[in-house]
């Protein structure tokens, strides 16, 4: 349900505040918008989250956690946290490997 590279930060994304498309791809490093798209979709189908259209000029999409998608708080906050601690020598090594 949030396997791959990208389910886990979105939801994570999602899960204190509606966010809109836009928003998301500039939040999301490096993904595709085709990958994107597919992920918001996949999570759509699988109850995790809500996508919510305004119908309003222009048109607005607002995506959110569902009681779902928030359950996983439980195991999205350790993961963040842990990401916060290690995320800048993680990054430190992967300059220099490169």
């Amino acid at each position: 349900m949030i396997g791959g590279k990208w389910k886990a930060l979105i939801l994570w994304l999602v899960h204190t505040e509606p966010r809109r498309f836009g928003e998301l791809k500039r939040l999301v490093p490096d993904i595709s918008e085709k990958m994107l798209i597919q992920q918001l979709r996949e999570m759509e189908a699988d109850g995790l989250v809500h996508r919510e259209v305004f119908h309003e000029v222009p048109p607005r999409v607002e995506y959110s956690a569902t009681p779902l998608g928030q359950s996983l708080d439980d195991a999205l906050v350790p993961l963040a946290n842990w990401g916060k601690a290690h995320g800048a020598a993680i990054e430190a090594r992967k300059a220099k490997v490169a």
